[in-house]
């Protein structure tokens, strides 16, 4: 059965892959943009197939407009994706109060409000599917993208504690995890905090870190077997990369946790210690 999906960031990059992909097969699209004009031709190619609507996440007034012009168009949503967000590169020192707050409105705030739009019109129709364009940022962290962390790392927590919220009205989510793609992520699209000299050489050091680039059209037809699965996972990395990586962080996020055990006994109290000791 053909599906209808509710797409942020639709212009560029995965959005346009994730509405094209979907389209391709026969379902319907509500995409958003904050710039529809990107998505005239496929308008031209799919017609009434695909609804392109003006949208700028941090609105929360729009989004809840939006959403409810799809629902009214199609009649229903059955996988919402949001995608809509934007790489912020700087130290943790040279992160400006704009910087940090623009990133957050649009990675966290941007997919809540969005979110909490759709939960009402997934719940009276009995389900649906929420799926969150994380990052391996989101499992992981590197020096010079702390901000960026941050947001990802908050867009999980929420969506995981979500995705318990909603399961029993047949709502399901799924954080999808990417690595390192062929998109302009880290190019037009991303922002960068003004540069301190004491980092010049951190910059220098991760400039020359290269890593394989992954297909976006490739990642847009892993996400139609997604959202077809009868079970979806939770969490799904699209690329080889960020599993290799993830197996290597947690092992020693575990042997740290195992090292410190006896501290962490200690912080709990004298029953704790008795517990350990036994």
């Amino acid at each position: 059965m053909a599906k209808v999906w509710f797409v942020t960031g639709s212009s560029r990059g995965f959005g346009r892959e994730f509405v094209t992909a979907a389209l391709s097969r026969g379902d319907r699209v509500a995409a958003t943009a904050r710039d529809t004009g990107a998505l005239a031709d496929l308008v031209a190619e799919f017609g009434d197939a695909i609804l392109p609507l003006t949208l700028d996440v941090t609105d929360r007034a729009a989004v809840t407009d939006a959403v409810q012009r799809a629902h009214d168009h199609f009649g229903r949503l059955d996988v919402v994706v949001n995608n809509a967000g934007y790489g912020l590169f700087g130290t943790v020192e040279e992160l400006s109060e704009t910087d940090i707050r623009a990133q957050l409105e649009t990675n966290v705030l941007g997919a809540l409000w969005v979110t909490q739009a759709v939960v009402p019109h997934l719940r009276e129709q009995g389900g649906g599917h929420i799926v969150q364009i994380s990052s391996a940022g989101g499992v992981l962290a590197f020096p010079g993208m702390g901000g960026y962390h941050a947001s990802k790392w908050a867009l999980e927590g929420l969506s995981e504690s979500l995705a318990q919220e909603v399961a029993a009205f047949g709502i399901k989510v799924t954080i999808v995890e990417p690595g390192s793609y062929g998109t302009d992520w880290g190019g037009p699209s991303a922002v960068f905090s003004a540069p301190h000299p004491a980092y010049d050489g951190l910059r220098q050091a991760m400039a020359g870190f290269q890593l394989r680039q992954g297909d976006p059209a490739a990642a847009a037809q892993a996400l139609l077997a997604v959202v077809d699965a009868e079970a979806p996972p939770l969490r799904v990395f699209f690329g080889t990369q960020p599993y290799e990586a993830a197996q290597a962080v947690y092992a020693s996020r575990l042997r740290t946790w195992s090292d410190w055990a006896h501290l962490s006994a200690q912080a709990e109290g004298q029953h704790a210690l008795q517990n350990v000791r036994a």
